[in-house]
């Protein structure tokens, strides 16, 4: 379904658009395009005066802000690589953007992106980043749960791996709200404004 509407309260939220995470080989676009689209997408929300949320994770050199819990999953336990939480050059830098620091998946937990969004008067979120099935859905989730009006920007998101990636797109965000290119939403958001 394509994206039928951007209230007049819409920011644009974008996920873990930082050095490490860009620089990952993605599925089904190159760090380097999403970053290009996303990049496209938040200069027409700043041409339009509307919020541009640039959100980053990290965690401390000893890990102790780390989220605790027992996995599966191998856990990296070596040094990272200097600037590796840096949101990329492409976007960063412009007054006026908010950058929410997170230590979870989603940015809605443990943050005040929830907060800022509501003192502007926010009642949708446009969403992209990497990794898809990680940060990005975390965060359609959690928007969800909130009550905001939750549209993906498809072709600004990119995941590690493809059937990930695809689960997220196709099953999980027609759940949450609707679904778009950054085209389509930079022609909506021209039109609504």
């Amino acid at each position: 379904m394509p994206v039928t509407k951007l209230d007049a309260g819409t920011a644009l939220v974008l996920i873990d658009l930082q050095k490490a995470t860009v620089g990952a080989p993605c599925v089904p676009h190159s760090g380097a395009d999403v970053v290009a689209r996303a990049s496209e997408l938040a200069g027409a929300f700043r041409e339009h005066g509307a919020t541009v949320v640039l959100v980053r994770v990290t965690e401390s050199e000893d890990r102790a802000d780390s989220t605790p819990g027992r996995k599966d999953a191998p856990t990296y336990t070596g040094p990272m690589p200097t600037g590796w939480d840096e949101i990329v050059e492409e976007l960063s830098g412009f007054p006026g953007d908010i950058v929410i620091t997170k230590r979870n998946w989603g940015a809605f937990y443990g943050t005040d992106l929830d907060l800022q969004l509501r003192r502007r008067g926010v009642t949708q979120v446009v969403l992209g980043g990497i990794a898809t099935s990680i940060g990005v859905e975390s965060t359609a989730r959690n928007a969800h749960e909130l009550g905001y009006h939750v549209t993906l920007a498809t072709d600004t998101m990119a995941d590690m791996d493809p059937e990930a990636h695809h689960n997220s797109v196709e099953r999980i965000f027609p759940m949450l709200g609707e679904r778009g290119t950054a085209a389509e939403i930079i022609e909506l958001l021209a039109k609504s404004r």
